[in-house]
């Protein structure tokens, strides 16, 4: 139990080591840009979500829903043995199926909603089938097939919603509105954050992250799926069936950006699939937040909250004549370090180890003399 609690010690303290270089760095670029205007620029990337109070706050959470998932389908494939970089793909056609169920069937009602979101997820698991079945069926590396199936998906949602009227509109080149009946209704955020866009995708969010912790943690499935992850050929020597296990953990990943994707086009926000050949970035931001998280569920959904809260300040520093784009900077150094944080992380559980069994070894040296 206390070695357990050091690593997870050890693991807090490099995310926090890694966040803290990142808005040094950070700053050391806002002098750069204006010496003046750093102090204040920084303050306001620190407390800018807090500008508007409790409509700040949930802007936070509206930002943090979508990348909160997308960086649980990443961490997931993680805790796998898997590296899930088909998100972007995966948020996309997920995002799709949300908005084409939204869009053509009215006539569901109240569970309109429930249905394009669920739409959402069977898309999203679709897509995450393929690099699923050609990893355990043909080795092929599922880094390469999730590109390939970004790109993919990408160009596929363009063409159908481009050559299917009632989904287009040719004047904004974009999908047209969802039906009011689609979108995911407040659960009384909206009095909690009044004027915010959060809505009870976040609620929805959060069990999802919970669900996921769960599965990995406290279920037999979970534990087949990590095993597979650390160990191929020992899982198959144990019984394990290896190839339905990476189909499985590659088929949930998709089904969690999928829904990433269902819960940001059914906002209500005004959010629409725009036709253009550029990935979303909500499926690459992801990555970042399951980095900073070291891949542990309940840690992805503060990263993503903290990630989300940087973007919400970061949209005040045009006031002192910064750039939008020195976000993107501070995530990107936190990352970097989060990368390094980890090598650290396991140096130190590798020192912790050897150190454990001298002690044991030692113990039973003078137990026998």
């Amino acid at each position: 139990m206390k070695q357990k609690s050091t690593k997870n010690y050890t693991g807090i303290l490099s995310s926090i080591f890694a966040i803290v270089l990142g808005l040094i760095v950070g700053l050391i670029v806002l002098f750069f840009c204006n010496a003046q205007q750093a102090l204040p620029g920084f303050a306001t990337i620190l407390t800018g979500a807090f500008t508007h109070g409790a409509k700040g706050v949930g802007q936070v959470f509206y930002y943090a829903t979508p990348i909160i998932l997308t960086g649980l389908s990443v961490g997931f494939a993680f805790k796998t043995g898997l590296f899930n970089i088909g998100t972007p793909g995966q948020f996309i056609v997920g995002g799709f199926g949300a908005v084409y169920v939204g869009i053509l069937f009215t006539s569901l009602g109240p569970v309109h909603w429930i249905a394009a979101l669920l739409t959402s997820v069977a898309f999203g698991a679709l897509w995450g089938l393929v690099p699923g079945l050609l990893k355990a069926y043909f080795n092929v590396n599922e880094v390469i097939a999730s590109i390939m199936m970004n790109y993919t998906g990408m160009y596929l949602v363009n063409w159908i919603t481009k050559s299917y009227k009632p989904l287009f509109n040719n004047l904004r080149n974009e999908s047209r509105n969802v039906a009011a009946s689609a979108n995911i209704p407040k659960m009384g955020l909206d009095k909690i954050f009044p004027g915010s866009s959060v809505n009870g995708g976040i609620i929805i969010a959060i069990l999802v992250v919970i669900l996921i912790w769960l599965i990995l943690n406290k279920t037999t499935f979970g534990y087949e799926l990590k095993a597979v992850g650390f160990n191929r050929d020992a899982s198959k020597y144990a019984g394990i069936d290896e190839k339905k296990s990476i189909i499985f953990s590659m088929m949930i990943a998709g089904a969690i950006a999928g829904l990433a994707g269902g819960l940001l086009y059914l906002a209500g926000t005004g959010k629409h699939i725009e036709i253009k050949d550029v990935l979303p970035s909500e499926g690459f931001t992801g990555i970042s937040v399951a980095l900073l998280a070291l891949n542990n569920p309940i840690g992805i959904l503060f990263s993503g909250i903290f990630i989300a809260y940087l973007t919400a300040g970061g949209f005040y520093l045009q006031l002192f004549e910064f750039s939008t784009e020195i976000i993107d900077i501070i995530v990107a150094v936190i990352i970097y370090f989060s990368a390094f944080a980890l090598m650290v992380k396991l140096l130190i559980n590798k020192i912790n180890g050897r150190k454990a069994t001298i002690s044991e070894k030692s113990k039973e040296g003078g137990k026998k003399s």
